[in-house]
């Protein structure tokens, strides 16, 4: 029987110590590392001196082998048409000064340091692609943003880049929709290197507080401290995600996810999902492993509900949003704090909007067919 392998490329958000033994839980008997994240870096392995052997008996802590490494991204650059999107996926190294054919044969050339790398790992294979000069035509990869799409006059489905880059901005989205009566928790802001006076923080927001990356997703770096000598160690892990951090103060209340879309002219909230994380908090584990429940609708009254829809639907129409949203809320004494928007929510079937659309009444086909509809609609 052939082994199990997981393709770390998904995963270098997440340091190889913290994944190793979450994969041997989920069932996997090995890893294809990824050159990327702290999973496996090509020029320390050559450099340095056990390194390879270093991250093999990682995995080996945890019953994990390593059958591969993969360097995709480089990969992407051997044939492929260079472009200013290349940048954000490749090292500075590779970049250079971003003339194409230099950066072309560059990449190749880490490509021949990848093989000899997985030599000293201990490894015969080395995945990955080279791109092609066609590839951008079938395929968005290197990804690209609305902003890119908007300068060649292409249309797309979702919403306009200034709200996309806004929203994922948590202190940005929050101060915007203070403005139109929205409220949110009491917060302090800090970059990374600022001082940080714990005693004043925990006077101004009290315990327990949560410390967040400002911008990330998947409530990756997220700690709630209920002791104040806890503080500076969770700022630390979300310093790890991003250069700015938000510590809020607790709110005590439901936590409800709501969808909200302009469907036909119109804006409807689809849902209003109640979440009952086992955990803490609703953190990765829950979203992502099963440890919580999602309850649609919410188990709250007409009055609440009715009040939640207008926030939600304010806060959409404020930020002159389309397409798809889903805004996270912490309901106290019936009043909704707004936590966070997503515009780009997730869209499996098990996931919470098609859920809540499903619900009111809207197939996945309509659903899709009405942003479709209304990207082919937009001015160039």
């Amino acid at each position: 029987m052939r082994p199990l392998t997981l393709f770390t490329g998904q995963w270098t958000d997440l340091p190889l110590a913290e994944l190793a033994p979450l994969a041997k839980r989920m069932g996997y008997d090995g890893l294809e590392l990824a050159c990327g994240g702290d999973h496996f870096n090509v020029q320390r392995a050559l450099k340095e001196a056990g390194y390879a052997a270093g991250q093999r008996a990682l995995l080996a802590e945890h019953g994990l082998q390593v059958y591969a490494i993969g360097n995709h991204l480089i990969g992407q650059a051997v044939c492929d048409l260079i472009d200013s999107r290349h940048q954000a996926i490749l090292p500075a190294h590779v970049w250079g000064d971003g003339e194409p054919e230099g950066v072309r044969q560059r990449a190749a050339a880490e490509l021949a340091d990848t093989a000899r790398a997985a030599r000293l790992l201990g490894v015969q294979r080395v995945t990955g692609f080279t791109g092609s000069s066609i590839w951008h035509a079938a395929y968005a990869f290197p990804p690209t943003s609305q902003a890119y799409w908007d300068a060649v006059g292409q249309k797309y489905t979702g919403c306009d880049f200034y709200q996309s880059a806004l929203t994922f901005n948590k202190k940005d989205t929050l101060a915007v929709l203070s403005k139109y009566g929205i409220p949110s928790a009491k917060s302090v802001y800090l970059r990374k290197g600022e001082n940080i006076n714990v005693d004043e923080i925990v006077e101004n927001l009290g315990l327990p507080v949560f410390v967040k990356p400002n911008q990330s997703g998947s409530s990756l770096g997220i700690s709630k401290v209920k002791d104040q000598s806890e503080l500076i160690a969770a700022t630390e892990i979300a310093f790890k995600e991003d250069d700015e951090i938000l510590i809020e103060s607790f709110l005590d209340g439901m936590e409800v996810s709501v969808g909200v879309i302009d469907f036909k002219g119109e804006t409807i909230v689809l849902g209003i999902t109640e979440i009952v994380p086992q955990n803490e908090f609703f953190d990765y584990e829950a979203k992502y492993e099963g440890a919580s429940e999602e309850i649609t609708p919410a188990r709250i009254d007409a009055e609440t509900t009715k009040r939640v829809e207008e926030i939600a639907k304010r806060a959409y129409d404020s930020l002159g949003m389309s397409g798809f949203s889903r805004s996270e809320f912490i309901l106290m004494d019936g009043v909704p704090y707004m936590l966070e928007m997503n515009t780009n929510p997730g869209f499996s079937p098990a996931s919470i909007l098609p859920q809540q659309a499903k619900i009111y009444g809207i197939s996945i086909k309509d659903l899709c067919g009405n942003e479709v509809e209304k990207a082919l609609q937009k001015r160039n």
